[in-house]
């Protein structure tokens, strides 16, 4: 209804006007074309009466300059090729003929449109890069040269090792499927110039067509989409960002091998590479989008570097404090092992037997001992008077108390300071392999699930 309006009201609108065009114009176009822009109407497409026309396309990629994470686009230099027949431009003879492009003003054309363009300009140096090309059938070659910035939806969940589907999208503007049909020429041979093409960090690896309707609210409107997939190439990333944060993890092993005692050295690398490893997950994270729903493959990475790095400065923490509270133990444990221990006296080593231990006993239960003052008050239940005390019961009892009492603080020590290590420099010697092999075991299972899941 809208076409048929148009129709109506052209001769109204431009029946007084169109001939005087056609004068001013035929005075510099030749007579073949002034008999063919004789009563044409741009205004009307061609079959205006007589069902849709039929507008066929193919592209040529010229250069694909820049594809940005960040902005989530990417932007290329494409030559845009239509074609469709138009009756009222059929000619006698064998030659097609080349028109100037300032003169695609006269003509009818599609009204196509980059569906998911951001920006896009024609390229008009030295004149506006227009083809129009018309044949003896009536078929018209229209050809444009276009740069134009696409968005393309991107999941960077296993980035950098991740591939990319952009689509180019070709719609009309105004004509629905009833006055305008798109087809793709020569099927997927129809675009050309991505296996030539030569990106920075990506590699073409498919590319296909497929043709489709566009449902608005106005109605449907054919639609050309054009999908290529790219992949990026991870050896950057690899030199850049990997190798490093690897290199860094191995130097944190290096503490392993100095002694506990050197504080200073091991404090400094620990240190030192924490802070190296932070900047280096900072400057990876600034080409990238700020966005939380994105966890991506190499801040999985950097980050199990990070825990890797830090857990070997608290892993001499938690010797050295060890090593500290190892001493004070054995300090408060060493009369509960008198009797399992060599006696050293004056450098002259004694090794006592079970038999000698049990004479010296008895020795001392035949020497009177000495009862300390305070216990000389101390008198016996079953003495009244208190003339028969017992010095050689009564000591025992505290004695045997203070055993008790050092034997449980050795267990609490043990369990709660030194966590049933014996030796606190034994915890280096279980780093230096437990450390390499997880972190070959965690590397394995990283570069598995992101590589082939």
């Amino acid at each position: 209804m809208r076409q048929q309006g148009i129709a109506l009201v052209t001769p109204m609108l431009f029946g007084s006007s169109e001939p005087s065009a056609e004068v001013k114009e035929g005075e510099i176009l030749p007579p073949t074309i002034q008999r063919l822009m004789k009563g044409y109407n741009k205004y009307l497409r061609p079959f205006f009466d007589n069902g849709p026309v039929t507008v066929g396309m193919s592209l040529d990629i010229a250069s694909i300059d820049t594809i940005s994470e960040i902005n989530m686009d990417y932007t290329a230099t494409i030559f845009l090729r239509q074609r469709w027949m138009d009756e009222r431009l059929m000619f006698e003879g064998n030659k097609s003929l080349s028109l100037d492009g300032r003169l695609v003003e006269l003509l009818w054309v599609p009204d196509t449109f980059i569906v998911d363009s951001k920006k896009s300009f024609l390229h008009d140096i030295t004149v506006e890069n227009r083809l129009i090309r018309i044949f003896p059938n009536g078929t018209v070659l229209y050809a444009l040269r276009i740069t134009t910035t696409v968005a393309c939806n991107m999941d960077l969940t296993k980035y950098p090792m991740d591939k990319q589907t952009c689509t180019l999208q070709l719609e009309s503007w105004g004509y629905n499927i009833n006055d305008v049909m798109f087809y793709w020429t020569r099927g997927n041979e129809s675009v050309s110039g991505l296996d030539t093409l030569q990106l920075a960090q990506y590699t073409v690896e498919d590319h296909y067509t497929s043709v489709s309707e566009a449902v608005y609210e106005t109605g449907n409107y054919p639609k050309l989409v054009f999908h290529f997939e790219l992949k990026r190439s991870i050896l950057y990333f690899i030199l850049e960002t990997y190798v490093p944060s690897s290199l860094l993890v191995v130097l944190s092993w290096v503490s392993f091998w100095i002694a506990l005692s050197s504080v200073p050295a091991r404090v400094c690398i620990g240190v030192t590479t924490v802070l190296t490893m932070t900047t280096l997950m900072m400057g990876a994270r600034t080409s990238l989008p700020n966005a939380n729903c994105f966890i991506k493959a190499i801040d999985v990475y950097l980050g199990i570097c990070f825990s890797f790095i830090f857990g070997a400065l608290i892993e001499y923490a938690v010797a050295h404090f060890c090593t500290l509270t190892h001493a004070d133990a054995h300090m408060l444990m060493y009369g509960h092992h008198f009797h399992d221990f060599d006696n050293e006296n004056n450098g002259i080593v004694t090794i006592s037997s079970h038999s000698s231990q049990a004479k010296r006993r008895k020795e001392l239960a035949a020497t009177p001992t000495p009862v300390p003052a305070s216990l000389e008050l101390t008198v016996s239940p079953s003495s009244p008077s208190g003339s028969d005390p017992k010095p050689e019961v009564i000591p025992s009892k505290p004695a045997n108390w203070c055993l008790t009492l050092l034997s449980t603080m050795r267990k609490v020590l043990r369990s709660i300071y030194c966590c049933h290590v014996e030796n606190p420099h034994h915890i280096d010697n279980y780093s230096r392999v437990t450390f390499p092999l997880s972190f070959i075991i965690v590397n394995m299972l990283y570069w598995t699930y992101y590589l082939y899941f």
